[in-house]
């Protein structure tokens, strides 16, 4: 059985997620409070900042760096792209 979430960043109904994505109280808060829809949107966000900054996830810095993102792209009015991107 499906678990339905009303997503933080969707600010609609929709699929919970199916597992804590991340470890501790940032995990269990987007476990309890982000869709799927909305967790693929920020995979998306997340690998364009690692790229775009050269970001190497196992560097306890960019971990951190990338952790406040994620929580600015749910719970705190969005997470910016790189002033000089120029995406799709």
């Amino acid at each position: 059985m499906t678990r339905t979430v009303t997503c933080a960043l969707l600010r609609i109904p929709a699929d919970g997620l199916d597992y804590q994505p991340y470890p501790g109280d940032l995990g269990k808060r987007v476990y309890d409070n982000v869709s799927k829809q909305a967790w693929q949107q920020w995979l998306a966000h997340q690998t364009m900042l690692i790229n775009e900054y050269r970001l190497s996830p196992i560097e306890p810095k960019a971990r951190k760096y990338l952790e406040t993102e994620m929580e600015k792209f749910f719970f705190g009015g969005g997470s910016a792209p790189p002033p000089d991107f120029k995406g799709t």
